[in-house]
């Protein structure tokens, strides 16, 4: 008899077991994607007659919403100062280049969807991401006392459906951080090299590399190191 009575009990057991794993599953999905840097090292340094460049990060971040820079998995505060450290090359004796971060952020502003029956058979845009990220580059020699600075703004926004997953608005983040670094890095070449003048290091500041497509391509995108 107490043999017969294990059975509904280890039934039970079974169906605990299943419904854990099953749970489990659901909850682990698929993984989430792992994004690479966001490099400028394949680009042709712009050598500066200056000693040393320093980096200055003067925005900050709110840290929650409606900014979401915070949740980037490339934020674009961290590719512009990838961008200093790759493009920006010292050269000379004295001076410095300062890399001023003035501004790295994306809003997020909730768009508003269809109503009705009308809404429930339509895929709104849910939210817009609005980016903008603002860079200046100055130089000084405190020998020849003399000072320049040059500066870009970027702005950029996409938007995203109601349906979107969280991978895919990952990704689509990130892509906002490319497309906002692509303009940083092509406008403030050309300026550099329109505005520089003598911190244009080189045999001759007319042999520096210009402004042309090749010299400000693309961001080249770099697997992040194995962790130690």
């Amino acid at each position: 008899m107490g043999r017969m009575n294990s059975f509904p009990a280890l039934r039970s057991a079974l169906t605990a077991i299943a419904a854990t794993a099953l749970l489990a599953s659901c909850q682990t999905g698929p993984g989430r994607p792992v994004y690479p840097e966001l490099s400028y090292a394949h680009l042709a340094p712009i050598r500066l007659n200056v000693a040393d460049t320093q980096v200055q990060r003067i925005y900050a971040s709110p840290g929650a919403k409606p900014n979401v820079e915070q949740l980037f998995p490339v934020r674009p505060a961290d590719a512009a100062e990838r961008w200093a450290r790759d493009r920006l090359q010292p050269v000379g004796s004295e001076g410095v280049a300062v890399v001023k971060i003035l501004q790295a952020s994306v809003v997020e502003v909730e768009l508003p969807r269809i109503g009705g029956l009308r809404g429930a058979v339509t895929t709104d845009q849910s939210e817009r991401y609005d980016g903008v990220l603002e860079v200046s580059v100055e130089a000084s020699s405190r020998v020849t006392n003399r000072q320049v600075m040059v500066s870009s703004k970027a702005t950029r926004s996409r938007s995203v459906p109601e349906d979107i997953t969280l991978n895919d608005r990952e990704k689509v983040w990130f892509e906002l951080t490319e497309a906002l670094m692509n303009d940083i890095n092509a406008s403030l070449e050309r300026q550099i090299y329109d505005n520089f003048g003598t911190f244009i290091a080189g045999p001759g500041a007319s042999n520096a590399p210009g402004p042309g497509p090749a010299s400000r391509g693309p961001v080249r995108v770099e697997p992040l190191p194995p962790p130690r």
